[in-house]
């Protein structure tokens, strides 16, 4: 055996295994939930995706290059920031200053906040290997949704021709349609999204709004039951209000699911913890390594062992296209028989 097949042999014994239960799941039974994490990959250049209190810190700051919020408040709201207090109050009293004093919260320089926190997304993407995987699962009949207020799953699939809907919880119809099949290339933003600001779930109010449709939330907690989520970059959406309301405590047989979430393990007790505390929750808490570069790597991988697999259904298979010899011409119009016997003379 030479230097070079030993090499070979190492390198594969390094190589990350995947979790068996995981990578034989048809693409069309996986809903992805997709967080900060994976935007925070996607475009490193824009701080306020990495997390909701990079998003307010970077809110903040635009407030007061506008001068839309007083000196005074500024310093305090960097202060409340800073404490660590419950970052939807924090944003809650943020709208609440920067909006009429007669309550409604429209109009309001919130609204310009986020679009120039926000400004030309297309530009910012650096790492588009997490949005190519994402798209290969969509074409093959995966679900997606996101806990993320941007749109640059949306704005890559466009840019790769694909016809991309962002979609919210307050439209009802769509959200329906979505989640039974029926929006091949939907996203659903169950905290909305920052291009309709009047629509985003930003303070506790708007998380009873957004949960009171009873037909969503049991169409949704249908899917909860019915397709394996993966969780990618989801760090805190566990903890989120509007997912517990929609699936994690609400939905019953919680035994019986199986779901999956991608993890940065940098600390092994705490890792092994939360791996036991979620399976009661039916969710495998699986680690993509040790640093944040591997993430990417990791999830390319993973959609390859995935895709790998041939569904029974069209989404993995191009359709044929019939010939007119093919046709059954006693099937047809006599328009259609007109048609169909010029081009087989020819």
């Amino acid at each position: 055996m030479d230097s070079l097949e030993r090499s070979t042999i190492r390198s594969e014994q390094k190589s990350r295994k995947f979790l068996k239960s995981l990578i034989t799941k048809q693409p069309q039974d996986l809903l992805l939930v997709i967080g900060t994490g994976v935007s925070a990959a996607v475009a490193p250049g824009i701080p306020a995706l990495c997390s909701w209190r990079s998003c307010i810190e970077a809110v903040i700051e635009v407030a007061e290059q506008l001068e839309v919020l007083h000196p005074g408040d500024v310093a305090e709201f960097c202060k409340e920031v800073i404490k660590d207090r419950d970052l939807l109050v924090v944003a809650h009293d943020l709208i609440r200053k920067m909006s009429p004093r007669t309550g409604d919260t429209k109009p309001n320089f919130f609204q310009d906040c986020l679009m120039e926190v926000f400004d030309n997304l297309e530009q910012h993407i650096q790492n588009p290997v997490v949005l190519q995987s994402v798209l290969r699962l969509m074409e093959r009949g995966t679900m997606v949704l996101t806990t993320n207020y941007d749109n640059l799953l949306e704005i890559f699939g466009h840019q790769q021709g694909k016809p991309m809907e962002s979609l919210d919880l307050k439209d009802k119809d769509k959200v329906l349609q979505w989640a039974r099949g029926h929006i091949n290339y939907g996203v659903l933003h169950i905290h909305g999204l920052y291009t309709d600001p009047c629509g985003m779930v930003l303070d506790p109010s708007g998380y009873k709004d957004v949960t009171q449709d009873p037909e969503v939330m049991e169409v949704i907690q249908n899917l909860y039951q019915t397709k394996s989520f993966l969780f990618l970059g989801c760090g805190e959406t566990l903890r989120d209000q509007i997912f517990q309301a929609l699936s994690l405590y609400t939905v019953k047989n919680k035994v019986d699911l199986e779901h999956y979430m991608l993890v940065l393990k940098e600390n092994e007790d705490h890792f092994f913890k939360l791996q036991a505390d979620m399976l009661l929750h039916g969710i495998k808490v699986v680690s993509y390594g040790d640093c944040f570069k591997q993430f990417l790597e990791y999830v390319q991988d993973l959609t390859t062992q995935i895709c790998k697999h041939r569904s029974p259904g069209m989404h993995n298979q191009a359709p044929v296209e019939k010939k007119p010899e093919q046709l059954n011409p006693v099937q047809l119009s006599e328009l259609e028989l007109h048609v169909w016997t010029v081009l087989k003379g020819n």
